[in-house]
């Protein structure tokens, strides 16, 4: 038996592989950090990132628009780049958050030993179900929310840079 955080635990389950162990390492990555930052920061990091993918698709879009001749779709299929790549970042975080928290809101943990070959499940105690739960709703939730509504402005972008694309088409002789 071991007291952590105030609980008498009888949990089996390897340190590593607890959901608030998890949680915890997850917490203190650098790159899952970032959805815990203050907001600007937060935008800051996601501005750096779009504009560093800049480099990668901005010669891609200048090779399939020549910019002298084709400003705004070049400027549009950039950023059509940029923000398809910002987009899968995003996508890993919000995989590795949603992650921890199914492990964390299970009433029921699997785990593994000492290889793959022998999985054992445990059922949490209340206390640690009400722990992890807790953890879900007062931190792990906002981090998911902000990320959705992250995904939302990028989706907006998308849809207005469309109608952009839409309206050059309309205008631009070929």
């Amino acid at each position: 038996m071991t007291l952590k955080d105030g609980l008498v635990s009888v949990c089996p389950v390897p340190e590593e592989q607890q959901p608030i162990n998890e949680y915890q390492q997850l917490k203190e990555t650098w790159f899952f950090q970032w959805p815990t930052y203050s907001l600007r920061q937060y935008i800051t990091k996601m501005a750096c990132v779009w504009s560093l993918a800049w480099l990668i698709t901005g010669p891609v879009a200048a090779a399939s628009f020549a910019p002298k001749k084709h400003l705004g779709q070049f400027i549009l299929s950039g950023a059509a780049g940029s923000t398809f790549i910002l987009a899968l970042l995003l996508l890993r975080l919000y995989l590795g958050w949603s992650y921890v928290r199914a492990r964390l809101k299970s009433t029921t943990i699997d785990y593994e030993e000492s290889g793959w070959y022998d999985g054992q499940v445990w059922t949490k105690t209340p206390e640690i179900l009400t722990r992890d739960r807790l953890i879900v709703t007062h931190q792990v939730e906002p981090i998911l929310r902000r990320l959705k509504q992250t995904f939302a402005v990028l989706a907006a972008f998308c849809v207005l840079g469309g109608i952009l694309w839409n309206l050059l088409s309309a205008i631009t002789p070929s």
